[in-house]
């Protein structure tokens, strides 16, 4: 079975930055959070299956979209 990859847009200064789950560097930074969601939306597209999660400037999570084929029902 392969690994969701996760992806959140954060905010970063006063940009927003794209960064996958377990890694340390950023993915990307862009200077709005529409850009960011368009960036990190092809990303995802392109590694199914994968998740994003946005969070608003506090990093709350605001919304979330998966991508590729997630089980249902999920197990556990």
């Amino acid at each position: 079975m392969t690994t969701r990859k996760i992806w959140h847009i954060i905010p970063k200064d006063n940009n927003w930055a794209i960064k996958k789950e377990g890694s340390d560097r950023l993915s990307g930074i862009h200077d709005n959070k529409q850009d960011a969601i368009k960036a990190v939306q092809k990303i995802a597209k392109n590694n199914t299956p994968s998740q994003i999660i946005v969070h608003d400037k506090h990093g709350v999570i605001q919304t979330e979209w998966t991508y590729g084929n997630d089980p249902y029902p999920p197990k556990g």
